[in-house]
């Protein structure tokens, strides 16, 4: 499960001024948790969380006070090789059975630029809490999604980080397979309908 709550300088030009408080949902058909990491130096291997659900509330006036939590089910790995996800779920890297989730919590929001912040926060894996900083993009908002019945605000964001995994206990066959994870996020999310 994701719960986002976050804003980004501009949006309340983007959106009408009775929706600067809505709670939005995420769209998990159009919302991707995606990492990849260098193997051998030959190639970069890439996964993706699909188990989630969440939402996150735009504080469109005082972007820098929203905040984040996101929880993620770490057994929805999927790498497109069944043996490869096994070897991950293990003690070796997410040790799943013991540590079934990744949470990341925000402590600070910095607002750089008409469309982009920076979102530190906290993030638990494996037993092990760390802090990370997203470089999020606000990649566009309308107020009122082409599809939905009704009208309904439509927003959707990228966020980007590089992690060190041996900051979590997971750094086996570093540096042959990389210590650096890129983690990028794709995410669209819809408000209320009225």
């Amino acid at each position: 499960m994701i719960r986002i709550a976050t804003a980004l300088a501009g949006t309340a030009l983007l959106l009408p001024a009775a929706a600067q408080a809505e709670t939005f949902n995420i769209d998990d058909t159009h919302t991707h948790i995606i990492f990849g990491v260098n193997h051998f130096g030959m190639s970069t291997i890439f996964g993706e969380f699909h188990e989630f659900d969440g939402s996150f509330n735009l504080d469109l006036e005082n972007p820098e006070n929203s905040a984040i939590e996101i929880v993620i089910d770490i057994a929805s790995l999927n790498t497109g090789v069944p043996a490869r996800e096994e070897h991950f779920l293990s003690a070796d890297f997410f040790e799943a059975e013991s540590y079934p989730t990744a949470t990341f919590t925000s402590t600070e929001i910095e607002v750089t630029g008409d469309n982009t912040a920076l979102v530190t926060g906290d993030l638990t894996l494996k037993g092990q809490t760390q802090p990370v900083t997203l470089d999020v993009t606000l990649n566009g908002m309308m107020d009122d999604h082409p599809l939905a019945e009704g009208t309904q605000a439509f927003v959707g964001f990228t966020a980007t980080t590089t992690l060190l995994r041996s900051e979590w206990d997971m750094g086996a066959f570093a540096p042959a397979v990389a210590d650096e994870v890129d983690i990028r996020i794709e995410m669209e999310a819809t408000g209320p309908t009225t």
